[in-house]
């Protein structure tokens, strides 16, 4: 037959082990031709539309609300189906409603005088923009992603047409029914979530859910439960990622940051670990110590007394100086991370209050040291050792920080190739000239796409391979180097100069000098040359990125190299948002094409819902197709192509007898 292109029976036999296993899941000719058919199908119809966050750093309540409005999505969609026939404040209702059903309804109940008649016409409103999202998507996966409770009346009201006469009053039954049994509120509330979970058929976040904001564990909580996920880590999600294996040094540099951003409820209520023996340590140590330079930033809306500011600096200046201790302990156990000039505790005059650094010599603003003996500056001493050990076991028998780590590897990666794109968190270290870096780990050296392997690879046995203790702290202090290194891509600077800014007045010192990546990002020769690095056609390909911060209020622009690279880090992070002017870029990626979706500062969910305020976005139309993108065009449509002629290869062995059919 012409529409099998039947191949040659050596090719079948050579595939026979294979196609008898297929042959259990499609035992017949019937059965076979139906998949084709259904997958052949199915590769017609229109991409998936793709959503990217990154940097979210903890703002669970902002990324929530993205999550939720898809980017303002769903407002576009209510805007298209209803148009002038409803008024604005309608539609800023009915989006409301969407993104938070359950408390929304608690105001309309409330408020409405005729309950029955706000149900009837919400639920029409509600299953028409429902008909709307699911058009796109096949009957199968539609039924799939049912709500259990009201799967068969929700597939009923989907698939009739209540303006066909004779089908009017079945429809308008059906929504009278729920309304008089008293199920329209639960039907709202699945309805909602429904629309939620199939206006966007894949989230892409580009790394750095951890550190200062919040709630990074309600966060992952979320990203958990979400249907179709993907992470590509940054260097805060690393860190945490080493702490959960145990690292002592990456456990110091978690609660640094957490204390200076008075960030300690996410360790404690989040993630159940006892911050006591640490604030017992530091009331012991530094009692009488102002700790002035350890004050923490407020980025929250918590309100703190002067005692527990106290308390908090205290635990900060001594988490951060057993961390200087660690980290010296790497880096002399890892002469290969060439980090010797990190070495700063050696530098200190301890008589004078100086250090000398890059040949300079600097006066400290601090020289209250109780833990540190200048003769052996890096020895623990015996209530550090007790106090690392302790945060140690807390941070290995944290069941919800276990569980949300082993998800970050079972979702996550150094990079992710999907759909003509490369995403990744930080950069592809670059040298000067503008060629790819080759870093030495071992005995080979790496470079770009082998180079991200090669460091994942190393992560994972940090965190996964107890039964070999050597491989295990090597994979660990890899995690570390990942976090801070010069040659790491998730970081991408020369140097971390935690201490200088804690020590030293002198801004000068501060400066972390970026890779030469940031600086030619806007080169189009550049982003091909990666883009092909990692096998991809730059004709057809971009380069998607997060990690630092595009300042909107200075004229930077977040699409750079013509388009081919794009920086999606706006400031979703209050810390950031002072110096970017705005709260952070997404990116919808549909059939259509590429929107990039910039948003202004969100208040709160609770004034969102009463208020019925959305985050305030500006889209911009980066690329349109002028043919719409069809699954057939994606990296599941290749697979569906591939699943199309395993199913050519066995409909063929069945008719030439190879294969016996299972009747």
């Amino acid at each position: 037959m012409a529409f099998l292109d039947e191949p040659m029976a050596e090719e079948i036999k050579a595939d026979l082990r294979y196609l008898n296993l297929l042959a259990n899941q499609y035992p017949t000719i019937d059965a076979a031709s139906t998949e084709i058919i259904n997958l052949q199908a199915i590769l017609n119809l229109p991409k998936g539309t793709e959503h990217f966050l990154t940097d979210i750093h903890g703002e669970y309540e902002p990324f929530i609300h993205v999550l939720k409005n898809a980017s303002g999505v769903i407002k576009r969609k209510i805007e298209d189906i209803f148009g002038i026939s409803l008024r604005n404040c309608e539609k800023k209702t009915l989006a409301t409603l969407i993104y938070y059903p359950e408390q929304k309804l608690e105001h309309i109940l409330k408020e409405e005088d005729n309950i029955d008649d706000w149900y009837r016409i919400t639920l029409y409103r509600l299953v028409e923009i429902l008909r709307h999202v699911t058009s796109k998507y096949t009957r199968s996966k539609v039924r799939k992603a049912l709500p259990k409770d009201f799967s068969y009346i929700i597939e009923e009201l989907l698939h009739e047409q209540p303006e066909r006469e004779d089908k009017e009053e079945y429809y308008d039954e059906i929504i009278q029914t729920i309304i008089n049994i008293d199920r329209a509120k639960e039907f709202i509330i699945a309805i909602s979530k429904l629309i939620q979970r199939l206006v966007i058929d894949r989230l892409h976040v580009l790394g750095d859910i951890y550190d200062r904001g919040p709630g990074a564990h309600i966060i992952l909580d979320t990203l958990m439960d979400y249907h179709s996920v993907d992470i590509q880590w940054g260097n805060h999600d690393i860190l945490w990622m080493g702490a959960a294996a145990g690292s002592e040094v990456c456990i110091a540099n978690v609660l640094r940051i957490q204390a200076r951003y008075a960030n300690l409820d996410t360790i404690e209520d989040g993630y159940g670990i006892n911050m006591l023996p640490l604030a017992t340590f530091a009331l012991d140590f530094y009692k009488n110590d102002t700790c002035t330079n350890f004050k923490p930033k407020f980025d929250t809306e918590k309100e703190y007394t002067m005692k527990e500011i106290q308390l908090i600096s205290k635990m900060h200046k001594a988490i951060a100086v057993i961390q200087f201790k660690l980290e010296g302990e790497i880096i002399k156990r890892r002469p290969e991370f060439n980090m010797a000039h990190r070495m700063i505790l050696n530098n200190i005059d301890f008589e004078k209050g100086t250090i000398d650094l890059y040949g300079k010599t600097y006066k400290l603003n601090d020289t209250n040291f109780p833990t540190i003996d200048p003769k052996n500056p890096y020895a623990l001493t015996k209530e550090e050792k007790d106090l690392v050990d302790k945060l140690k076991s807390s941070f290995i028998n944290s069941e919800k920080l276990q569980k949300h780590i082993t998800f970050l590897f079972a979702k996550g990666s150094m990079y992710l190739i999907y759909n003509s794109n490369l995403l990744f968190h930080g950069c592809v270290p670059l040298n000067e000239d503008g060629t790819i870096r080759k870093i030495k780990i071992g005995n080979k050296e790496f470079k770009g796409r082998s180079l991200l392997d090669e460091f994942e690879t190393y992560a994972r046995e940090g965190y996964f391979h107890h039964s070999n203790p050597k491989a295990k702290l090597y994979g660990m202090d890899m995690m570390w180097y990942l976090w801070t290194g010069s040659n790491s891509p998730l970081f991408g600077k020369d140097k971390m100069t935690t201490f200088e800014r804690y020590f030293i007045d002198d801004k000068t010192c501060h400066k972390e000098e970026k890779n030469a990546y940031y600086k030619l990002r806007d080169d189009e020769n550049m982003c091909n040359l990666v883009l092909e690095d990692f096998g991809l056609d730059p004709s057809s390909t971009h380069i998607i990125n997060g990690h630092v911060p595009v300042e909107k209020k200075n004229g930077e622009s977040p699409i750079k190299a013509g388009g081919k690279l794009l920086v999606i880090d706006g400031g979703f992070s209050r810390a950031y948002q002072s110096k970017t002017g705005m709260a952070g870029y997404t990116l919808i990626y549909n059939s259509f094409g590429l929107q990039l979706v910039s948003h202004e500062p969100f208040k709160s969910i609770d004034t969102a819902i009463k208020e019925e305020t959305d985050i305030l976005s500006t889209m911009v139309i980066l690329e349109k197709v002028v043919e719409r993108k069809r699954v057939g065009d994606t990296d599941v449509g290749d697979e569906l192509k591939k699943q199309i002629k395993d199913l050519k290869l066995l409909l063929s062995a069945y008719r030439k007898g190879l294969i016996k059919e299972k009747r």
